[in-house]
């Protein structure tokens, strides 16, 4: 594996685990797509440094349990911000 690729990863990790980051903000971060970002986090981390890789799972766990949430907020702000105009 290229070596730059694996630094990029190892960083996009260290961000995600101590923000506590989604994948786009992680994709904003460093300029990337959502789905490299992810195919790094997902398929390239783990061959790279296994332990950051199941920090990182458990971190893209929380966060897909937590996305419906999330929408709904940004729903809700969406449609308060729409009565103040």
């Amino acid at each position: 594996m290229h070596d730059v690729i694996c630094e990029r990863t190892l960083r996009q990790a260290d961000f995600m685990i101590q923000n506590h980051a989604t994948v786009r903000q992680v994709a904003k971060k460093f300029g990337l797509s959502k789905s490299v970002v992810h195919r790094n986090l997902t398929t390239l981390l783990p061959q790279v440094d296994l332990i950051l890789a199941k920090e990182v799972r458990q971190i893209l766990t929380q966060n897909k349990a937590m996305r419906h949430i999330r929408g709904g907020q940004a729903t809700k702000l969406k449609y308060a911000n729409l009565k103040h105009s």
